[in-house]
């Protein structure tokens, strides 16, 4: 059967503030010291697997002239523009419909466009591993990742038993949300959590019938789209339909609801890049614990992440702080309020200085 990636690209990356804006999001920057950006990123570590022309992405329409100058070698109508935001589980029954009506039937591999991965050979085993379980029946297969610490900044998965017959595949109890940092140790050290990466493999026909039995209200719209794709009305259809939707995540609306559901578990040194934390983690520190790019001058500095421009940027005598310059923005912000930067954004907004964020 067919194998194609589904890539979602329409989050607006509000932790990477003052860097990613509504008008170039994280997942167009580049973060790591090779220049690639994270999209670039995400289409690259697949090539061995997928060709070019089956691999879709997912994202705002505003975004489209972004992904046609980054990843120029996909074919134009690969790219699936949703005309509003309504999270995870339209763009993913958006995606079905067009593979459904291409192929008939095909595996999804439906990823986000912004995390990184260390390993990438033990990555693509275990997207092989996640496809072949997805051909076995109805499956609805989520990867989670072995967790090296107790995280509070993620969901989690809570698995069960081995699946018959599925070497490295479980059952799942339940997925529970971000837990406090009690609960986040009790999960560690019991062995039986995983984090939840937001990356599923499936057929496409298994999740359509999914989404059809447990959000019903999406199915008359759905089917619009999957008589339309391929044809010249097919934007004008998505435009008219896609905004009825309700917005609902695929793990509330279908994951959390599915008895189909089963997961493996991934140890290929992923990363969500999830706030501006992350340049610590994937790329170099000095010997001071300092992560640094642009023209920076450094003095009794300790464990600061400083990525600046052109503008010389000299910091003295301070810790554990991240400084982000850009032409019209400077943030300066404790390590520990990472998660409070969309807080500036609140604020711009209120203030109507939409021009900023």
């Amino acid at each position: 059967m067919k194998i194609t990636a589904v890539i979602m690209a329409g989050g607006r990356g509000e932790r990477f503030w003052p860097r990613s804006r509504n008008n170039f999001p994280k997942q167009f920057l580049s973060l790591t010291d090779d220049g690639e950006t994270m999209i670039q990123k995400t289409v690259a570590r697949l090539q061995s697997m997928v060709s070019s022309e089956d691999v879709y992405i997912v994202t705002n329409a505003a975004y489209a002239p972004l992904v046609r100058e980054q990843l120029p070698q996909l074919p134009p109508e690969n790219i699936l523009l949703e005309p509003a935001a309504r999270n995870t589980a339209p763009c993913i029954g958006l995606a079905g419909a067009v593979i459904r009506k291409k192929y008939g039937d095909a595996v999804m591999m439906v990823l986000p466009s912004d995390h990184l991965i260390k390993f990438n050979q033990m990555f693509l085993d275990t997207l092989k591993r996640a496809s072949e379980a997805a051909l076995q029946g109805n499956r609805l297969v989520t990867i989670g990742i072995t967790p090296t610490y107790p995280e509070t900044g993620y969901g989690y998965i809570h698995f069960g038993e081995g699946e018959e017959g599925l070497a490295g595949v479980y059952s799942v109890k339940r997925f529970v949300e971000k837990p406090n940092i009690e609960l986040a140790k009790e999960y560690y050290s019991s062995g039986e959590y995983l984090w939840n990466s937001g990356m599923f493999v499936w057929k496409a026909s298994s999740i359509n019938s999914s989404l059809k039995k447990y959000l019903p209200d999406m199915t008359e719209g759905l089917e619009k789209i999957y008589n339309a794709a391929g044809t010249e009305g097919f934007a004008a259809v998505v435009d008219e339909v896609f905004p009825e939707f309700r917005s609902e995540s695929i793990d509330f609306g279908v994951m959390e609801k599915s008895s189909e559901v089963c997961t493996i578990p991934g140890n290929f040194g992923w990363d969500d890049v999830g706030s501006w934390l992350a340049l610590e983690r994937i790329n170099k520190t000095n010997e001071y614990g300092n992560m640094v790019q642009g023209d920076v001058i450094s003095i009794s500095t300790k464990n600061t992440i400083v990525c600046g421009g052109k503008k010389l940027i000299a910091t003295v005598g301070i810790e554990d702080l991240i400084i982000v310059d850009t032409k019209d923005a400077l943030l300066v912000c404790a390590k520990d309020s990472t998660q409070d930067v969309k807080k500036v954004i609140e604020n711009l907004k209120i203030c109507n200085r939409n021009e900023l964020v």
